[in-house]
């Protein structure tokens, strides 16, 4: 007895309808594998059909590659870094976070002031999310007027407006300034400390931990100089607004006059931050950032003899920095790598982006290197969300891979109306 035909209403909305992952899968298999099944000889063919679960599998994972692009062959040898009057150094690349060189860069040490920089990072974040404004005015309390070491010389019971006492932080390096804004911010300096380890953790600073806001020494008051310059790009990434900060070069407060530590200001036009910190036992200690031309550079000097020998340490950093690297722009933000098609999309293709500039730190001479792989994932079936990776940028130098960045729709894709979504069911099932 002969099947009777499906009505035609019942067809329509079994094309309409979305296939499962492993059913659209099956289909886009069929479909990429059937040129070649044509051109097999038939028990190719036969044993292609045997084994359908598993080229399923198969072309489910399939994508659509950019071609490479093979460029120069790399320049001369790096040269060596400065030798530095220091007990642990850094040099790091702002943008990428690639460490030029380093000495003893894990050994933990007494951060001293540079503590303030976490302080810093928290009031701006304050600042950033509108919890506190640069206007507020804070009661000096007597704790925050004790402060001992470097101090902006506030009286307690007044009140400071949050700019003065950032400035008086960051500038004059005022502990008492420091507590202020963690006691405005936290509730209380210990509340604070706190949230300064959390920030820690989520930043990624392993090594390091904090006791109080202002630097003072204490036996579990730690940190590393990958961990200062993991801080320090952190500030200049996430707070731009208030990076220029740590630039002022003097500030003056209740008639006392006072400059910033950091000699490197007036001495190098380049060098617009970030911090000193000096103990009888951690030494002399700078957190520098420079930028010249597209790069930035972080460096980290803990434990100099000298104030001259911090200032010089980092001078050479910087200059063997400079000179040995540079920074290439691979891809921008936003920028259209692929254009992939989109099945049962309001849309039939859609670009896929970086969400973030890609970025990379070579020896210099060596950016002509640079090559670049991109893949999607195939097929795209909507709705897309431009949140969710759906390709992959892989980036190689000198012929070696060095990173792999996620791709994303530029923007949301709905799901097509029925017509659409009828079409394309039948294109994945062929």
């Amino acid at each position: 007895m002969n099947a009777r035909p499906l009505p035609l209403a019942l067809l329509a909305l079994a094309f309409a309808l979305p296939l499962s992952a492993p059913a659209e899968a099956a289909s886009h298999a069929r479909k990429v594998a059937r040129p070649a099944a044509h051109a097999a000889a038939k028990p190719a063919a036969r044993a292609a059909k045997r084994k359908g679960a598993a080229r399923a599998a198969a072309a489910a994972s399939k994508t659509v590659a950019a071609p490479t692009f093979a460029l120069a062959a790399p320049g001369g040898a790096i040269p060596p870094a400065p030798t530095l009057d220091g007990r642990t150094w850094v040099v790091t690349d702002a943008a990428t976070g690639t460490v030029l060189a380093e000495s003893n860069g894990a050994q933990r040490g007494e951060p001293a002031s540079l503590t303030k920089l976490m302080t810093a990072y928290l009031t701006f974040q304050a600042l950033h999310e509108g919890r506190l404004k640069m206007d507020d005015v804070v009661p000096i309390s007597e704790h925050a007027w004790r402060a001992e070491g470097s101090r902006s010389f506030l009286q307690v019971g007044t009140s400071i407006p949050v700019a003065t006492l950032v400035k008086g932080m960051i500038v004059q390096s005022g502990n008492d300034a420091a507590i202020a804004l963690a006691e405005r911010v936290g509730g209380s300096e210990p509340a604070f400390v706190q949230m300064m380890n959390a920030a820690a953790v989520k930043l990624g600073m392993a090594a390091t931990h904090f006791e109080d806001a202002s630097g003072l020494p204490s036996p579990n008051h730690y940190t590393t100089a990958r961990d200062l310059a993991v801080l320090a790009r952190a500030i200049i990434r996430d707070y731009p607004e208030y990076y220029g900060l740590f630039a002022v070069k003097d500030f003056t407060w209740n008639n006392i006059h006072q400059d910033n530590r950091n000699g490197l200001l007036e001495r190098d036009p380049t060098v617009d931050g970030l911090k000193t910190g000096h103990t009888e036992s951690a030494g002399y200690c700078l957190v520098t950032s420079a930028k010249r031309g597209n790069m930035r550079l972080v460096t980290v000097v803990l434990g100099a003899s000298t104030i001259k020998a911090r200032e010089e340490g980092s001078a050479a950093l910087l200059a063997y920095g400079f000179n040995s690297y540079e920074t290439v722009t691979v891809r921008q933000h936003g920028a259209t790598v692929l254009t992939p098609r989109v099945y049962k999309g309001a849309e039939t293709s859609i670009a896929i982006v970086p969400a973030e500039d890609v970025q990379l730190t070579v020896p210099r001479g060596q950016g002509t290197t640079i090559g670049t792989r991109a893949s999607a994932k195939l097929p795209l079936i909507a709705p897309l969300a431009p949140g969710i990776a759906v390709g992959e940028l892989e980036v190689s130098a000198s012929g070696k891979p060095v990173a792999k960045v996620p791709l994303y729709p530029a923007h949301a894709v709905d799901a097509g109306g029925l017509w659409r979504r009828m079409i394309d069911t039948v294109s994945l099932w062929f």
